[in-house]
């Protein structure tokens, strides 16, 4: 049975150099021939002047004064932002941001080396990296079809966190099919308010989750979300032949969860919306759904936690599928106290499959874990969705504010929550018989 084992990241550190040839260990790495591709690859997307980052590695001069303390970020596996068990469940990835294990290694041995820059001749030409303002999905995407923004806000410079939930109306006179949707604060200075920001999509139609879902999900009002932005998620793009159908009369109910930093700022979120051209229309719709650990009393947004202080606790939650379904992707999503979730089938004949496991979970990093193409688990009708999340009340936790206090549900950063983003695409009992016959195997290996 799987244990959950926190930690093994270290464990992994200790074993890289085993891992590694000796012929490889013998060299010494250089900045400019070896490590520059791999920051490139992994880290200047945030590491630049104007992003996110707090320094820029864009240069071996930037980079040199740090270098001590990207070996020890590396080699626990703090950066880059992936906090996926290695060891278990699913690993192939479309936005797969780790580092493989040569890769620390060799990062590791140019720190041991003194960190040498080596030849300019070797340095690859730099990255181009779109300008803050430009939609992520415009390189693959090009340009959104539609673009739909929240009314504005004022943040004080200090106060209590704000939830802004302005509505806005999708511009739209007939119906259409979403392939892609992305969503981003509309100025750097936004980025530094906003927590999250999820766009909600309400239209006028039977909600088809009651005959999908059992329990709480199909509690759900409305057809459900169209995307939740957080640091480490920008965007969703569905599977070639899944999308979301937007209604002629459709609105966005927007959710700002805003908090002060010392300065008034307004808090501004945009949604660029992908159409999927017309005559081009897919087959299987996707809903972005919230599995969630633990259970619900009266309303769908009265969730139950009950995490001691003092404490690590572990709250469990079940979800049917009454349809087979693809799960497209893995988004943990708790606050301070959040430690780990993972993610597993019960399949209907009793045997489980783990699909996804986060072990060292991190509130600043709200990472959306894409399934790769041949990697989506696709499970038959009568799958249970186990949700498992582990909170960390002790002051063992150094981004708990309190220890002594005791937490539950609740919006507030000081609150908890404990659920998993999933886009779900329901099929028929036709298309989940091709798909078992075209994999040749058990849906139960389905991913592996």
């Amino acid at each position: 049975m799987f244990k959950y084992p926190f930690g093994t990241a270290a464990l992994l550190a200790v074993t890289f150099a085993c891992s590694v040839p000796a012929a490889e260990l013998a060299k010494q790495p250089t900045f400019t021939k070896d490590i520059a591709p791999i920051f490139q690859e992994k880290c200047q997307e945030c590491h630049r002047t104007g992003s996110m980052a707090p320094m820029s590695l864009l240069t071996y001069e930037e980079t040199r004064p740090w270098a001590k303390a990207i070996k020890q970020k590396v080699m626990t596996r703090a950066m880059p932002p992936w906090h996926m068990d290695k060891t278990v469940g699913i690993q192939k990835f479309a936005n797969d941001s780790s580092l493989s294990e040569e890769q620390i290694a060799m990062i590791s041995r140019w720190v041991d080396a003194g960190a040498p820059m080596g030849d300019l001749k070797d340095m690859p030409p730099p990255k181009q990296f779109p300008d803050f303002k430009d939609w992520q999905l415009a390189k693959t995407l090009g340009q959104p079809d539609l673009v739909i923004e929240s009314e504005p806000y004022k943040v004080p410079a200090h106060g209590q966190d704000i939830w802004w939930k302005p509505y806005a109306n999708i511009p739209i006179t007939e119906p259409r099919w979403v392939r892609a949707v992305e969503i981003r604060p509309t100025t750097a200075p936004a980025r530094r308010v906003v927590h999250h920001s999820i766009a909600r999509l309400q239209q006028e139609e039977p909600d088809l989750r009651t005959s999908l879902l059992t329990a709480a999900d199909a509690n759900n009002s409305g057809p459900g979300m169209l995307m939740e932005w957080a640091i480490g998620k920008s965007y969703d793009q569905y599977e070639p032949g899944t999308g979301k159908l937007l209604l002629p009369g459709s609105r966005i109910w927007w959710e700002l969860h805003l908090h002060a930093v010392g300065e008034e700022i307004t808090a501004q979120t945009q949604l660029a919306i992908y159409f999927y051209p017309k005559g081009q229309e897919p087959k299987d719709r996707t809903y972005l759904l919230s599995f969630t650990a633990g259970s619900y009393v009266g309303g769908e947004h009265e969730q139950t936690l009950d995490i001691p202080p003092n404490s690590v606790t572990q709250t469990q939650g079940y979800h049917v599928l009454r349809h087979p379904a693809k799960l497209s992707n893995f988004q943990p999503h708790m606050h301070l106290r959040g430690k780990a979730m993972a993610m597993e089938a019960i399949l209907p004949d009793g045997s489980t499959q783990m699909l996804s496991y986060v072990d060292k979970f991190n509130f600043n990093w709200m990472t959306n874990y894409i399934y790769a193409e041949d990697a989506v688990p696709v499970l038959p009708a009568g799958t249970v969705i186990h949700i498992t999340a582990w909170h960390d009340n002790t002051a063992n936790n150094p981004s708990n504010p309190d220890p002594n206090q005791w937490v539950g549900w609740g919006e507030r950063t000081v609150d908890e929550m404990a659920h998993a983003w999933v886009n779900v695409t329901f099929l028929s009992d036709d298309e989940y018989q091709t798909y078992v016959a075209k994999k040749g195997a058990s849906v139960a290996q389905a991913g592996k």
